[in-house]
């Protein structure tokens, strides 16, 4: 028999149609049910389950209580096996916890339905220990772990669990700032990584089907860095785990999720915020080493908003290094790359063609325009 873990966030997504961009903390949740949102997570995950259906003699799914996956089971046609216990009100301690129920039982693949605060959740709870497989329902669905949509991920976990999908990746789990968000401002940080099963059919955007691949390419891409790294120079390297191989192949202690400062192989400043940096470079010659963050394209102004305005204009374009595996640039299909810096003037400076550095002695020339250009 096949284990199928499934949680369902039931609040995901009901600040989308009232127009609060989304409902993280109870006080926008309050307000959402008062302008009459209404739940709809359960019927995406309703959805999701019934793709499955055809192995439901050789499948057990377990799931937490009621509205948080169990009715959602029986609706789409399964007796799932309930575990834990949750109060009237669910909250994110209720995901982690039951994402660590999961872990224990050994489900082969986690479904959650929800956004990113739900994705961020799962990821904080059990990391990349369990294949999981995220079904979109929330306002905010800017990761890599979601399916184009929930049929979409209903086949896509049936095919692994039929054994007809080997290749597993780890994608990006990324979340915006809520607050933000509702201010106009587009902030979303890259908070970690889950493992999912790749199909480029049934995944947006995202990375090249082949773990390996992707993993000898970053290897190839840090090598080529370390040829061309200059003495004297300090190098920024930014968040992302195809610009952190340098650091691993320097022998180096770094942040996974932040901004590392190395100089003459020596790490001189880890997880820098923009003051930090600021006063690292100034009066010194600096470049920055940054890689596409999801699988949009950005450059800057996802995930690594740390490397401020100020920061770039004191470094200049000519010292902006670009790394990419293969995968993620063709995973782009023909889109260029994008520069949402919040500045811009700035945005237009930094827009053209870089050479993007693909692997050892590989490059290739890729374009980058402000985002602007084309939200307009």
């Amino acid at each position: 028999m096949k284990k199928l873990g499934l949680i369902v966030n039931p609040i995901a997504g009901m600040g989308g149609r009232v127009g609060l961009k989304g409902t993280d903390g109870p006080e926008m949740l309050r307000k959402a049910i008062e302008l009459g949102a209404k739940p709809w997570a359960e019927d995406r995950a309703v959805e999701a389950l019934k793709a499955l259906l055809p192995i439901k003699n050789s499948l057990v799914i377990y799931t937490y209580p009621h509205k948080m996956g169990e009715n959602a089971a029986k609706r789409a046609g399964f007796n799932p096996k309930v575990m834990g216990s949750i109060g009237e009100e669910t909250t994110a301690d209720d995901t982690v916890r039951a994402a660590g129920d999961m872990k224990d039982v050994g489900v082969d693949i986690l479904l959650f339905v929800g956004g990113d605060g739900t994705a961020r959740d799962v990821c904080r709870s059990i990391g990349t220990s369990l294949v999981t497989l995220g079904i979109p329902a929330g306002v905010k669905v800017y990761s890599s772990v979601f399916s184009t949509s929930p049929k979409t991920g209903g086949e896509l976990a049936l095919k692994f669990l039929r054994g007809e999908i080997n290749d597993i990746i780890e994608a990006e789990v990324l979340d915006i700032d809520e607050d933000s968000f509702r201010e106009g401002r587009l902030s979303v940080k890259l908070y970690g990584y889950l493992k999912i099963p790749y199909d480029s059919s049934y995944i947006p955007g995202g990375k090249v089907p082949s773990s390996h691949s992707e993993s000898y390419d970053r290897e190839a891409i840090a090598a080529e860095l370390l040829d061309i790294i200059e003495n004297d120079v300090i190098y920024l390297i930014g968040p992302g785990s195809t610009t952190k191989e340098v650091m691993k192949l320097l022998n180096l202690d770094f942040s996974p999720l932040g901004v590392d400062a190395i100089l003459d192989g020596k790490l001189i400043g880890k997880d820098l915020n923009e003051r930090q940096i600021i006063y690292l470079i100034s009066g010194r010659k600096a470049k920055v080493v940054v890689t596409p963050i999801g699988g949009q394209g950005y450059v800057f102004g996802r995930g690594n908003q740390q490397i401020s305005p100020d920061v770039l204009r004191r470094i200049g374009k000519e010292n902006v290094i670009i790394v990419a595996t293969r995968g993620k640039l063709e995973s782009l299909r023909g889109r260029p790359l994008l520069i949402d810096t919040g500045d811009e003037s700035l945005d237009i400076e930094l827009s053209g063609y870089y050479k993007v550095i693909t692997g050892y002695r590989e490059y290739t020339v890729y374009k980058a325009v402000p985002a602007s250009t084309l939200e307009s």
